[in-house]
């Protein structure tokens, strides 16, 4: 992914996996930062009272700069790092993955409990499917009245984003496009109004793409 565009989950989902008797449910959940990361680990606590661990890993932000991985009582290193390098390798930002265990009764010793919390994190990540998260370069464009409605219809037949409409004396449209596509947006901009109204640059935001099957 580029600067201008990362991966996110589809969708909230769980899965369920069993070794040697210890049930594994994976979690998964979008998330906007740490805060909210750890709100889904208590009240997975708190709805899974009877389970002993409850390990976790999250990645956040478009750089995917912020990382944590939490054992919850397993051995160092046996939980929450396998969780977060499958995490890693899923390309997935804003993301938290909680991996409950119930113990079956019999020890699974290090490399198993690596290879069944990598597992359980997995599976719910393959349930939870991706999606691209895009930045826009938001531009206003005001127009009369008169004009507004067959610009706008044009500049969303041709895939531009109309994120708001203010109507006034006259109408202002928030448009959001692409950082590549602010040239080609100009150049239509201009067509459809015979040169007579301009893009204004208004920021950037950022904004989900349609969801991939996953």
């Amino acid at each position: 992914m580029s600067a201008d565009a990362y991966l996110v989950p589809a969708r909230a989902s769980t899965a369920e996996t069993e070794v040697t008797r210890s049930r594994f449910l994976a979690t998964v959940e979008r998330v906007g930062d740490e805060d909210a990361a750890r709100a889904v680990v208590e009240g997975l606590r708190r709805a899974h009272h009877d389970a002993r661990h409850h390990c976790s890993a999250w990645v956040l932000g478009p750089d995917r700069a912020i990382e944590r991985s939490h054992d919850d009582g397993e051995p160092a290193g046996t939980a929450g790092a396998p969780i977060l390098e499958v995490v890693r390798g899923s390309g997935l930002s804003d993301v938290v993955v909680v991996v409950t265990r119930w113990f079956g009764g019999t020890l699974l010793g290090a490399g198993g409990l690596v290879r069944a919390y990598g597992d359980a994190a997995r599976a719910g990540l393959d349930a939870a499917g991706s999606r691209r998260r895009l930045r826009l370069t938001e531009l206003t464009l005001t127009l009369p009245h008169a004009d507004a409605g067959r610009v706008e219809a044009s500049l969303r037949d041709a895939g531009v984003a109309v994120l708001d409409v203010a109507w006034a004396e006259a109408v202002t449209l928030r448009l959001g496009v692409r950082p590549d596509a602010v040239h080609d947006l100009h150049a239509r901009v201009a067509t459809l109004t015979g040169g007579s109204a301009s893009a204004d640059p208004a920021g950037s935001s950022w904004v989900d793409a349609p969801a991939t099957a996953g």
